[in-house]
């Protein structure tokens, strides 16, 4: 076990630093100047091109760039006066991070809830009642739902605020909105695997000898059947709690989907190579966790060539 988590490690590390690479040089070919404007004279932007050692040859900024990123440091925004990318995530993290663990915890039980209702009630009504529901989290965007929950559960009948983040109240309906997608995704999954290993023959086998059907669903179907769930934790994971531009905006929550974006439009090089190391670093840690959870569930993948 411990060779196996010290190859996934390694993997992680050399995954992170290609990503790093390719958006540092990626970024800087964008069109555009992240100085411009009216107000900024050719003596301005000589300046700030000095004082943010953009003036050097790339190589002298790639290697600069990686000595600080070793020691926790991804440098200052070109556009957030005096602050840095650390601090700009130190904010707004966890404004990202609490409504997408809020919207995981609806999402994630919910769904396998009815997925396994779905595959055990195959062609019924539940199954059906299931799948729409399943379906409507698929097909339509969060914005419209999010949009919809807004209308009719804080204008009109009043029970939620309308957006902002304040409080308890104010993290149900993007925690909702934010969630159904989820909740479809791994709904469908749980569905589709349960229904293809209910027909194997060790299952077939346990109901010959008599087991009871609790202990065949819990022991036999769910163990085995959750393991492609597993699979696609770890990017929804990540995606869910880094945060998502749309929900924070039609909510007003200051999280992190909200400065990558503005940070892509004013050309923020600092920013969106922080934001994207730090989101592709995410990615690939709850990659890893998926991969050791994946090799305790079932041990024949740690020791697979």
């Amino acid at each position: 076990m411990i060779k196996y988590v010290i190859k996934r490690l390694f993997i992680s590390i050399i995954t992170v630093w290609l990503l790093a690479t390719i958006v540092f040089f990626l970024i800087r070919i964008l069109p555009g100047d992240p100085f411009s404007g009216d107000k900024i004279t050719p003596q301005i932007k000589e300046s700030m091109m000095k004082y943010y050692e953009l003036d050097k040859p790339l190589p002298v900024q790639y290697a600069k760039y990686m000595k600080n990123l070793l020691q926790g440091e991804m440098g200052y925004s070109l556009r957030y006066k005096n602050r840095t990318v650390n601090q700009v995530i130190a904010d707004a993290f966890p404004k990202s991070a609490d409504l997408g663990i809020r919207a995981l915890l609806l999402a994630i039980p919910i769904g396998i809830l009815l997925g396994i209702f779905s595959a055990l009630h195959h062609n019924r009504l539940w199954d059906y009642l299931c799948m729409i529901i399943a379906v409507i989290g698929v097909s339509v965007p969060n914005f419209i739902i999010g949009g919809m929950l807004q209308y009719t559960l804080a204008v009109k009948l009043r029970i939620f605020p309308v957006a902002e983040w304040r409080g308890f109240e104010y993290t149900v309906l993007p925690s909702i909105a934010l969630s159904l997608g989820t909740l479809a995704l791994v709904a469908r999954l749980m569905r589709a695997s349960m229904l293809e290993i209910t027909g194997q023959d060790y299952i077939i086998t346990a109901e010959a000898k008599g087991l009871p059907m609790i202990k065949i669903i819990w022991k036999h179907l769910i163990r085995n059947a959750i393991l492609p769930v597993v699979t696609v934790l770890g990017p929804i994971v990540a995606a869910v709690v880094t945060g998502t531009f749309v929900i924070e905006q039609i909510f007003a929550i200051p999280g992190l989907g909200r400065h990558y974006v503005l940070g892509i439009q004013n050309l923020d090089y600092t920013l969106v190579l922080g934001l994207t190391i730090f989101f592709g670093a995410f990615v690939v840690f709850m990659n890893f966790v998926v991969d050791i959870i994946y090799g305790l569930v079932d041990p024949r993948i740690r020791v697979a060539k």
